[in-house]
């Protein structure tokens, strides 16, 4: 190849250089490559070979320093759909898809792993005492032969598991790779790789790979060199580990494939179970989502027959969730109901474990007895939490933090009262309560990804803590009883997909409850359908209608959308107007005013349409407003 288009993991389009004869032999699709750009010379991908360019001046590059491809011929076309599903340039969705140790020589480090040893495996598949027998627990032969023939057959297939429990979704990962190579396996945090990998590791051994944020940048740069070279077969990981360097992949395992933690935040906002999807569909391979509770998505595409729902018939034996109406139960403790206090109190006395949630930080808010007014940040204008140890007033949003006021803002009455009740008010109160204290988790208390709390409960009664404590603990702690205490929290949420996620959160919390435990939901919103279903474990009866519901308002999966953000000194509401008139057959709500957590302004629109080509068009219009503007930068996120 005498021209190369070359990307960069910067936010560039690809650019084209010229090959010298001593190099042409390496230049290859997906190779590393070294090449001048702005003045030093940078690591980049070759992505093909181009036409002559137009241009006498054109620079030349350096060197190709490696031996095999960095990337495959399937990942370069996976690099080619990301850049135009998410509307994003090659060079962001590169920066995405490698680390940077990917592109730069880094040395190797021994104690490269931050998560804890792992106690052995015993007999049946138990470890540490947790409860996991194979003899109780097993695997339906033909699910395993349904799957087993798909990758024999070496054709794209997607399966939809609807698994009993998160064990479940376990022993099948690990029953899927046995005698199979080449397989990913993602997980959607950190701390869950410390759960799973040891009963992956029995089965894979040392063809199995560990990849994920967490580690050293020398563990990944090592992780990348055995995965090129053949040396693991078996990649372990969060949403990174989708793009992890495998060749000839045979199987893509997505579990609790409904976790919002696969969907990126900030920069490139894509969804990893998606990315897995398109990769075995790419690749020719089979991908298998699993979840206790999947996603709406996933749901209809397997009523669409794009994928092939699978619903094992192990009878589990689950806890018994009880909904208790806050409107018309005693309450003889903030956000404490009596029912809840005296099962707790029952499992007290028998030593038993209790985890109670309660998503709302801080200790309470300030209000004003008088104009009803409550303190708010004067940034983000959403309440202020007060916290009782330092007395102070605190943004959950900015960071921001004030004094205690001795009287209202707005009619400076000193007529104000701490009002409502955070997870420190609850802790507060439990200890009055039982004489015992809990052990509480928030963000105050979690900061590292990687923190395993599994051990950090051991011996205690009260477990005490925000959605953040579901998130990071594992399954079959030995919670004899789990108390949702303010599950409205959940459902008053402004998106759509609110009765979903709190359906999924309410399952994974009862899925960390004994089988004969108790599971009480403390609501004043009884009269939800939500309710109903979570009741019952009917999942199934959930998604009908909640599919009903999203048809009835045009809202995904009826639908596609779009959120684009704008933000920058060279926002002109005039020319947004303008650009949007042009805009046929489609829904557009905004733009809506708010600021960021610097305190800017941003300005938000939310595109809808059934046509994702009408979507996608209507974006790109959006995006061009940013040419020859400095100070304007716009994003933008599909299927938000």
């Amino acid at each position: 190849m005498e021209f190369v288009d070359v990307v960069f993991p910067i936010n560039l389009t690809p650019l084209t250089y010229k090959c010298p004869e001593h190099l042409r032999e390496k230049a290859a699709p997906g190779m590393l490559v070294s090449a001048p750009l702005k003045n030093r010379i940078t690591t980049g991908i070759i992505l093909g070979k181009s036409s002559k360019p137009e241009s006498a001046t054109i620079k030349a590059i350096t060197d190709i320093p490696s031996e095999l491809p960095l990337l495959e011929p399937s990942m370069l076309k996976l690099l080619d759909w990301m850049s135009d599903y998410y509307i994003a340039n090659k060079g962001v969705v590169l920066k995405n898809m490698l680390p940077r140790e990917a592109f730069k020589k880094v040395k190797s480090r021994k104690s490269s792993n931050p998560l804890p040893p792992h106690p052995p495996l015993t007999k049946g598949g138990q470890r540490g005492g947790e409860r996991w027998d194979e003899g109780e627990l097993q695997i339906e032969e033909n699910i395993l032969s349904r799957i087993d023939e798909s990758i024999s057959k070496k054709e794209y297939k997607t399966f939809l598991v609807h698994a009993p429990s998160s064990s479940y979704e376990t022993l099948l990962a690990a029953k899927l790779i046995e005698k199979k190579k080449n397989a990913i396996i993602l997980v959607p945090e950190i701390v869950q790789i410390t759960h799973i990998e040891p009963f992956i590791r029995e089965v894979a051994g040392e063809r199995l790979c560990v990849l994920h944020s967490g580690l050293s940048k020398g563990a990944r740069s090592d992780a990348f060199k055995k995965i090129i070279a053949g040396e693991c077969s078996v990649v372990l990981g969060t949403r990174m580990a989708v793009f992890a360097p495998l060749k000839n992949v045979s199987l893509i395992a997505v579990m609790q494939e409904h976790s919002s933690s696969y969907k990126t935040e900030e920069g490139l906002r894509y969804n990893a179970r998606d990315v897995a999807v398109m990769r075995g569909y790419l690749e020719k391979s089979t991908v298998v989502l699993s979840s206790i509770c999947p996603s709406i998505e996933s749901f209809h595409n397997a009523k669409q027959n794009k994928y092939s729902l699978l619903k094992p018939d192990a009878i589990i034996q689950k806890p018994r969730i009880r909904i208790v109406d806050m409107r018309n139960e005693k309450q003889p403790s903030p956000n404490l109901s009596k029912p809840v206090i005296e099962a707790a109190a029952s499992s007290i006395k028998k030593n038993e474990k209790i985890m109670l949630v309660m998503n709302r930080k801080g200790y309470s808010m300030l209000t004003c007895k008088e104009c009803n007014y409550t303190e708010t940040c004067a940034k983000c204008h959403i309440p202020l939490a007060f916290y009782k140890e330092d007395k102070s007033l605190r943004c959950h949003y900015c960071g921001f933090k004030s004094s205690l006021p001795e009287k209202c803002r707005r009619c400076n009455s000193f007529n104000v009262e701490l009002a409502g009740t955070g997870i420190q008010r609850v802790e507060e109160n439990l200890k009055k309560l039982f004489g015992i204290d809990a052990i509480r988790f928030d963000s105050d208390r979690i900061k590292r990804k990687s923190d395993n709390l599994s051990d950090t409960i051991k011996g205690e009664t009260i477990i005490l803590g925000t959605k953040l404590l579901t998130k990071r603990l594992q399954g079959h702690e030995g919670f004899e009883i789990a108390a949702v205490l303010n599950a409205d929290s959940y459902l008053n949420q402004p998106d759509f997909r609110s009765a979903e996620k709190a359906y999924q959160e309410l399952a994974t919390i009862a899925d960390k409850v004994k089988p004969d435990g108790r599971v009480f939901i403390q609501t004043r919103m009884s009269q939800n359908y939500l309710f109903k279903f979570i009741r019952n474990y009917d999942y199934a009866g959930f998604s009908e209608e909640e599919l009903k519901r999203r048809k009835e308002m045009s809202y995904p999966p009826y639908s596609k959308l779009a959120i684009i953000t704008l933000k920058g000194k060279d926002y002109n509401e005039g020319k947004v107007s303008e650009v949007i008139k042009k805009m046929d057959d489609l829904e557009i709500l905004g733009p809506s005013l708010s600021l960021t957590k610097k305190g800017q302004k941003e300005y938000t629109l939310l595109l809808k349409s059934p046509s994702k080509e009408k979507l996608h068009t209507a974006a790109r219009g959006i995006l061009k407003m940013a040419e020859g503007r400095k100070d304007l930068k716009i994003s933008v996120a599909i299927d938000a």
